[in-house]
């Protein structure tokens, strides 16, 4: 009887430290973003702007719940982990902003390092971008200069090789935004391509004032979670 004891103990102790119980086991996923990918209270950095919150402007959104974001679902749904979010809204990926404002204190190349230790990072922005205007330059693959990066396609080679560097062998998916203007989604596409990253292209994605409602919060995650499955990302 003391036998069976001991080995029930033993088969408890086993189960429960195992590497699957742990909730570290979990893939842990970053995203960087923009206003689509923010939420308050749920950001790595409490200076990052948020669009979204649990007191919703209804001419803005219909959002009001952390576990409507398209990244929130995506995590529970795959039983990922969230590493970190660091998304601001209003970020461009460049360091030129709105009104040709300089942005380096919020743009994606200026917080790629804030992402904790992933084995998955979500890129998802160049809407900004889009919208402000701002200058789209050309193609670099190395020895950029710091005014390169207040331009959309050497600040995305940029951003894409600085990651791949900064965290080895972190998957990495670069979601493109339906509704953008073509030459911005094209630097997206071609730099993903280059840096051997997934690519997700959303469409048809549903929207007030610019921004995904909870409709189109729970197509982009499914949108991805297709995508990713299909293995044509």
């Amino acid at each position: 009887m003391k036998h069976l004891f001991r080995l029930l103990i033993l088969l408890s102790v086993i189960i429960v430290g195992s590497p699957d119980a742990s909730p570290q086991s979990r893939k842990g996923v970053s995203i960087l973003g923009d206003s689509y990918s923010t939420f308050k209270g749920f950001m790595s950095n409490d200076r990052n702007r948020v669009w979204y919150s649990t007191v919703a402007n209804p001419e803005r959104t219909d959002v009001s719940k952390v576990s409507q974001t398209w990244w929130h679902k995506l995590i529970v749904d795959n039983g990922y982990r969230l590493e970190k979010n660091n998304s601001s809204s209003g970020a461009t990926i460049c360091n030129t902003g709105y009104s040709n404002n300089d942005y380096s204190d919020r743009s994606f190349v200026s917080r790629y390092k804030d992402l904790g230790s992933p084995d998955i990072i979500y890129i998802f922005g160049g809407t900004n971008d889009d919208w402000a205007k701002s200058p789209m330059g050309e193609f670099k693959y190395e020895g950029w200069t710091e005014s390169d990066l207040y331009s959309v396609r050497p600040a995305i080679t940029y951003l894409l090789s600085s990651i791949r560097d900064y965290y080895p062998g972190t998957e990495i998916t670069v979601i493109v935004n339906s509704d953008m203007r073509e030459d911005v989604a094209e630097a997206l596409r071609t730099a993903a391509r280059h840096y051997g990253a997934g690519i997700v292209i959303l469409h048809d994605i549903d929207k007030r004032a610019g921004h995904p409602t909870v409709k189109g919060m729970t197509q982009i995650a499914e949108q991805i979670a297709a995508s990713e499955k299909s293995d044509t990302h």
